[in-house]
């Protein structure tokens, strides 16, 4: 998408490693999870007034609402749905991805936090876009439509 747009492609995530030199796992197992959200949010504001970009960020950004806000103020946001089963198996391999809570399963904790964050998505999203069945070529496609609607280009 952002190669498309001919925009910088940005991970929330990414820029939260660089600024703490330590992986996610790490910054939760030793500092907790606040301390990752306190880093989450430095990020939104940092990222907030600048132009042309594509911006990833980790799902649990939404909890905090002055990540929205931020955001909200120079971008499109699109939420990219998607059921248990399809977030189970594009997940499940991933090693940087800390567990949010203890004594569930990997299905139960998806489940868990779907409910909870599904309402947050819904009021942020300007637009909401199912995945399932969908390639990234195919989800890029779409999103750019949609974002030259809004007269971006």
């Amino acid at each position: 998408l952002a190669t498309q747009l001919g925009w910088k492609a940005i991970s929330t995530d990414a820029l939260i490693v660089e600024k703490a030199q330590r992986s996610i796992p790490d910054i939760v197992a030793s500092d907790g999870w606040e301390h990752f959200r306190n880093l989450e949010t430095e990020v939104c504001l940092a990222l907030k007034d600048r132009d042309r970009l594509v911006i990833d960020t980790g799902g649990g950004l939404i909890l905090r609402p002055e990540n929205m806000e931020a955001l909200k103020t120079n971008s499109l946001i699109f939420w990219l749905t998607a059921t248990v089963s399809t977030i189970t198996r594009r997940i499940a391999d991933d090693t940087q991805r800390p567990a949010l809570t203890a004594g569930k399963t990997f299905v139960e904790e998806i489940r868990d936090v779907l409910t909870e964050r599904t309402p947050k998505y819904q009021a942020a999203a300007d637009h909401t876009l199912s995945t399932d069945d969908l390639s990234p070529e195919e989800i890029a496609s779409r999103i750019l439509t949609i974002a030259r609607s809004h007269g971006i280009d």
